[in-house]
């Protein structure tokens, strides 16, 4: 059975602003992806903003604000 400490979490925050021409869902993907090539142990994302950018009446891309807790080591 684990020790009661290692069911106890501290985590630490971080903002990270993802990018797409696709979609919402592409520009959280971005964010999350490119970030996890140098912060592990991420564990959970919120969505604090989104907002795009209006390119000739429609839609030159999606900008999503993740707070990204991960794990300290």
């Amino acid at each position: 059975m684990p020790a009661a400490a290692d069911k106890d979490h501290v985590y630490k925050i971080l903002e990270l602003v993802g990018s797409s021409e696709k979609s919402i869902d592409a520009a959280i993907e971005n964010a999350i992806s490119r970030a996890s090539k140098t912060v592990r142990e991420m564990k959970w994302f919120e969505v604090v903003q989104t907002r795009g950018h209006i390119e000739g009446g429609k839609v030159g891309h999606y900008q999503v604000t993740l707070r990204v807790g991960f794990t300290l080591e």
